[in-house]
């Protein structure tokens, strides 16, 4: 699959509706997995930190992903007269089929599940504001999601925690509350960081390979992802952080060229540390997604 687009990055559709709003998500998707280089991520160049997959793996996962956007934006559709702490468990069924999918067309490999989760959510509160006739904009909807995922982190990481799953197991041992938390607090790494920087730069005439670059090192300069601790532990997340933070303070400096070979470097060290930022590459897609509608 390539990356096509109907519309110029950055261009707002000033009256959204639920087709463009899905095929939004899925451009979403195909730009992260395109940008090149992403330091330790599968892209173009190389997959990253990763043994059991590569571009085409991802390829075959979007389009498995694919046929259910359109399905949670309906479901939220339908539950809109519902209130908004019975919203979620209604979408959970859905999401738990759109993950199998994935696994299907993946061979089992897990390529999307974060993005997933916020992508569901992301959709289903599309659907249930545009059912109401309310605003949408980038803003109403992490608010959205912020409602419909209250208690979120509480009923699944701090009560009855098997410590089951990966993020079960960070929460317990780093109170980290991963892409839960994230939704929970309505994106705020999203609303308050990243998508702030990705209009920066799309207004000062960045290319949009390095606007997504810089959204993506703010990113992992300020997230407490759970893949890169599950991977390198705290230490990890510590080195990725201050890495990040330094490439992209580069970066505004001007040094374009510099920048790029520092980021190769930083791709190859993070492969050699076997540390994959898939946490911050979900809000990458989430912020390109959320920066095709009205701010406020």
């Amino acid at each position: 699959m390539q990356l096509l687009s109907r519309n110029k990055p950055g261009v707002v559709d000033v009256s959204p509706d639920p087709n463009r709003f899905a095929a939004d998500a899925i451009q979403a998707l195909l730009a992260e997995v395109n940008l090149t280089p992403k330091p330790g991520l599968v892209d173009r160049r190389n997959n990253g930190a990763h043994t059991d997959m590569h571009i085409g793996t991802f390829c075959r996962s979007v389009a498995a992903i694919n046929l259910w956007l359109p399905r949670f934006i309906h479901q939220g559709r339908v539950d809109a007269v519902l209130p908004e702490n019975r919203v979620l468990s209604r979408l959970r069924p859905a999401g738990m089929a759109c993950e199998s999918h994935m696994y299907r067309a993946t061979g089992g490999v897990n390529t999307h599940k974060g993005s997933i989760f916020s992508l569901a959510l992301l959709c289903a509160v599309f659907g249930r504001l545009y059912q109401q006739r309310k605003i949408l904009s980038a803003a109403t909807l992490c608010h959205g999601v912020a409602a419909i995922s209250q208690g979120l982190v509480s009923r699944e990481l701090e009560n009855n925690n098997p410590c089951q799953t990966a993020g079960q197991r960070l929460y317990a041992t780093y109170g980290l509350k991963g892409a839960r938390g994230e939704a929970e607090a309505g994106f705020p790494l999203v609303i308050n960081g990243a998508l702030p920087l990705l209009h920066q730069g799309r207004e000062q005439g960045h290319s949009e390979q390095e606007v997504m670059t810089d959204c993506l090192l703010w990113l992992m300069a300020h997230n407490d992802d759970t893949n890169v601790v599950s991977r390198g532990g705290m230490a990890g997340l510590r080195w990725l952080k201050q890495e990040s933070a330094a490439l992209l303070a580069q970066r505004e400096r001007g040094n374009r060229q510099a920048g790029w070979e520092a980021l190769i470097r930083f791709d190859d060290a993070c492969i050699a540390r076997n540390l994959s930022p898939g946490g911050s590459a979900d809000l990458l897609i989430v912020s390109w997604l959320l920066a095709r509608l009205p701010q406020s």
